[in-house]
C-alpha cells in the first residue's frame, strides 16, 4: 500500500512538473527580445497596424491607409485595401517599398511617399512601436502568422472602408417582392471617406452609365453599426433628411457586389462596385481620411445636409 502511495505522488509530481515544463515551451515560440530588429520583423509574416492606439498629432501617410504591413528581404508589403484582402498578394497585399534596418532603427524608402525613419521599440512578445521622430507619433503594430490571421474580422471590422473603394456602387437587382418605396429610384450609390459616419452621394440616373456622367441628385450622412451576435451583418443607414432614414441590412456577397435588405419595404437590392480604387500611393480618386477615425470618436460631421434641388427628380422622394 505505502509503494502504491509513494508511486502516485510520484505520478502527480511529474505530471504538475511536465505541465509547467509545456507552459514554458509555448511562451518560448515567441521570438526572444534581443534578438535583431531584421530578424524580430521577419519573424511575423503580417503585422496588424492598430491605428486607434496611435500617440501623437502627426500622420505618417502609408501607416495612416495600412491595415497590414509586412517586412520580407528589404522588401515592405502592405493590405491598404479590404477589397481582395486574404488573397492579394498571397496575403501580403502590394508592394510598396524597400526597408533597412541598423540597431533599433527602421528605414523605409516607400514608393510614392519618399523616405521616412522610425525608432522601433519591442513592447512585448507580439507589439512593437514604431516612433516617428520627424513627427512625433508612434504607431503599434502587433504581430501576426497569415494562416492564423483573421482576415474576416478585418474585413468586417472595416466595413465602411470597403464601400469606399469603389467611385460608385450601381444597382444591379430589385427583388420582386417587396412594397414599393421611393429607394426603389435610386440606381446609384457613392460612400466618401470620413470615419464611421460619413458623406453618401445617390442618383436616379439610368443605369448602365459612365461614373463622370452620373449627377448625383442627393448627398446625405450614412452610419454602420454592428448587430450583436452577428459579426458578418450590418446595418446601414442613408439620413435623407427631410425625407426620413433609409435602413438596410447590409450583405456582402462578394468583394464587389452587396446585397442592401430594408426590412421596412421587404426588398432586397444588389448594388455592384464600379471604379475600383486601389490605395498604393498619396493621391488616390478621394483623399484618403485618417483611420484615427475608425471607432467614431472625434468625427466633425456635416450639421447640414445639401439636396440638390435643380433635378426635379428628386420630388419623387415623398416622405
Amino acid at each position: 500500500m505505502k509503494t502504491l502511495i509513494l508511486f502516485s505522488k510520484f505520478a502527480l509530481v511529474t505530471l504538475l512538473f511536465t505541465s509547467c515544463f509545456a507552459e514554458d515551451a509555448f511562451i518560448e515560440e515567441y521570438p526572444p527580445a534581443n534578438i535583431s530588429l531584421n530578424t524580430l520583423l521577419n519573424s511575423y509574416d503580417l503585422w496588424y497596424v492598430e491605428i486607434n492606439q496611435t500617440l501623437g498629432y502627426g500622420q505618417t501617410p502609408f501607416l495612416q491607409k495600412a491595415f497590414t504591413m509586412s517586412f520580407i528581404n528589404g522588401e515592405v508589403l502592405a493590405n491598404n485595401n479590404l477589397v481582395g484582402i486574404g488573397s492579394q498578394g498571397n496575403g501580403y497585399g502590394i508592394s510598396i517599398g524597400y526597408f533597412d534596418t541598423y540597431d533599433m532603427v527602421l528605414d523605409v524608402s516607400h514608393d510614392y511617399d519618399g523616405f521616412y525613419s522610425f525608432d522601433v521599440f519591442q513592447i512585448d512578445n507580439n507589439t512593437i512601436e514604431l516612433y516617428n521622430p520627424f513627427n512625433d507619433t508612434s504607431y503599434f503594430l502587433s504581430g501576426h502568422q497569415r494562416n492564423s490571421f483573421d482576415y474576416d474580422f478585418v474585413f468586417y471590422d472595416n466595413i465602411h472602408y470597403f464601400l469606399q473603394e469603389y467611385e460608385a456602387w450601381e444597382k444591379r437587382y430589385t427583388s420582386a417582392t417587396g412594397a414599393i418605396n421611393d429607394f426603389d429610384y435610386e440606381n446609384y450609390l457613392q460612400f466618401l471617406s470620413s470615419g464611421n459616419a460619413g458623406e453618401f452621394r445617390s442618383s436616379q440616373d439610368e443605369n448602365g452609365l459612365y461614373l463622370n456622367n452620373i449627377y448625383w441628385d442627393y448627398t446625405g450622412i450614412y452610419n454602420i453599426l454592428d448587430v450583436s451576435g452577428n459579426a458578418y451583418l450590418k446595418i446601414l443607414t442613408l439620413d435623407y433628411d427631410l425625407y426620413g432614414n433609409e435602413t438596410f441590412e447590409l450583405h456582402v456577397i462578394n468583394d464587389g457586389l452587396i446585397a442592401l435588405f430594408n426590412p421596412q419595404s421587404g426588398t432586397t437590392y444588389q448594388f455592384e462596385g464600379r471604379g475600383y480604387i486601389q490605395y498604393d500611393t498619396s493621391e488616390s480618386a478621394f483623399n484618403v481620411q485618417s483611420k484615427a477615425l475608425r471607432n467614431g470618436k472625434n468625427v466633425k460631421l456635416r450639421t447640414q445636409k445639401t439636396k440638390q434641388k435643380d433635378n426635379p427628380r428628386i420630388n419623387k422622394r415623398t416622405k
